[in-house]
């Protein structure tokens, strides 16, 4: 087909929030869409720890893109790994679930690849420490802190039991705070009439923290309520203290004075930390754009890579005036780079004024009727904070399916202490006769 006379092709590479708000502007445009995602579903990522904890169903917080985007037809979306980029040719890389790959073309390129779990340069922990940004992690650690107490309840040695009714958090930034809080809650409020053998109540819940304070994006003033909502639910706060090992044994913690402490636990979740895929690293060598310390990509006012105006990056993936890794900036930019392209598309003369982003606020969830909520100078906690994180995530929830699915869990988790969504995973059999008595 004649290049004059073809639609536009633009491709978006990945489906969270970035990615999705940016195929959103193209319905009924005169361009061509491929949305590749290596899930194929859009992640409500900030409720994840809910689904770690038996609260929400990872069908209430995941949607298949398909379906979301069922309505704009010149959207096609592609399950598959972007492995890398050729600017020359402009061409994206991709690898199939099954392991082949294939070559898309497109005239614009929209990036919003999100970013994974750091381990500070210390990849081996994550054997012990699982983080949480994908549906089979938040699986993984429900599994985990149930089968801990599961573990408590057969065993007879008071030490053995105690370690597996310990559980180590690190990292006290919103994702640490709000998992550590729900362990708490699970603990004392779901299942604390299950048990024969142990009261659940005994679950020792350890949050450690590097900096001087949990939450501390919020402020000082949240901050310190925060601390004292989770000191109220039982959370032990440990303050400016650097995890130095992490083995089956538990987790060796260095205290401000230089002190070494190790701790007993059976479970290590990881909550600290983010650094960019692969991916960053390949579309940096190909066109030359300039990293930051953890990888994002360093891009113009507008959201392109320097000297590449068809490629954008959006999200957590770009590195623009310090904004923060939320999803608000993710939808934000991932809009105003569809609304770029779109400008281009249907050549129009004026140039696009650069992203600015309008912070809408944040929200972190303690414990059951108390919240922290942040927006300018304007700072909420306790049952109002509470209320209003209730309402946010509603809203952003996507579909009226999940955002009612949503709302029945909480009203039962919140007015009963159940959790409807304890299903786990069996564990692989070992080989034949292993842990068998003799």
């Amino acid at each position: 087909m004649d290049d004059h006379v073809r639609p536009h092709r633009v491709v978006v590479v990945g489906g969270g929030f970035g990615g999705l708000y940016a195929a959103r502007v193209f319905r009924r445009r005169p361009v061509t869409l491929t949305l590749i995602d290596s899930a194929g579903q859009h992640l409500f990522q900030p409720l994840l720890y809910q689904c770690a904890t038996g609260v929400l169903s990872e069908g209430q917080i995941a949607v298949p893109l398909r379906r979301i985007l069922k309505r704009h037809e010149n959207v096609e979306c592609l399950r598959a790994t972007v492995t890398g980029v050729d600017p020359a040719g402009r061409l994206v890389a991709a690898r199939r679930p099954d392991g082949s790959t294939l070559r898309i073309p497109y005239d614009h390129l929209i990036v919003s690849a999100g970013l994974g779990q750091s381990y500070f340069g210390h990849d081996e922990f994550a054997r012990f420490a699982p983080g949480m940004k994908t549906i089979g992690d938040a699986l993984t650690i429900r599994g985990k802190i149930l089968d801990a107490f599961e573990m408590a309840e057969s065993l007879s040695d008071p030490v053995q039991r105690r370690r597996w009714l310990t559980f180590a958090l690190v990292g006290a930034g919103p994702t640490g705070v709000e998992l550590a809080g729900q362990i708490r809650e699970l603990a004392t409020q779901t299942l604390r009439d299950e048990f024969r053998h142990i009261d659940p109540e005994d679950a020792r819940v350890l949050l450690f923290e590097g900096g001087p304070a949990a939450l501390a994006s919020f402020g000082p003033k949240l901050s310190a309520r925060a601390a004292l909502a989770l000191d109220k639910l039982g959370v032990e706060l440990y303050l400016r203290s650097l995890v130095t090992r992490v083995d089956e044994t538990g987790i060796e913690v260095k205290a401000a004075d230089g002190t070494l402490t190790h701790y007993a636990a059976a479970t290590v979740l990881w909550a600290a930390g983010v650094r960019a895929p692969g991916l960053a690293g390949a579309l940096a060598r190909a066109t030359g754009a300039e990293q930051d310390r953890v990888g994002r990509i360093k891009v113009t006012p507008r959201c392109t890579i320097p000297g590449h105006p068809e490629i954008f990056v959006v999200g957590d993936l770009m590195a623009l005036e310090g904004l923060p890794g939320v999803a608000e900036v993710a939808m934000q930019s991932g809009r105003y780079a569809g609304l770029c392209v779109r400008d281009v598309v249907e050549h129009r003369p004026r140039e696009r004024k650069p992203f600015r982003y309008r912070d809408l606020g944040s929200a972190a969830y303690l414990s059951r009727g108390r919240a922290v909520f942040s927006f300018g100078r304007i700072r909420f906690s306790g049952f109002v904070g509470w209320v209003v994180w209730l309402f946010v995530h509603i809203a952003f929830l996507t579909g009226f399916r999940n955002r009612v699915g949503a709302v029945l869990s909480w009203a039962v988790t919140f007015s009963r202490g159940g959790r409807r969504e304890r299903a786990t995973l069996e564990p692989v059999p070992g080989p034949a006769g292993e842990g068998e008595e003799p």
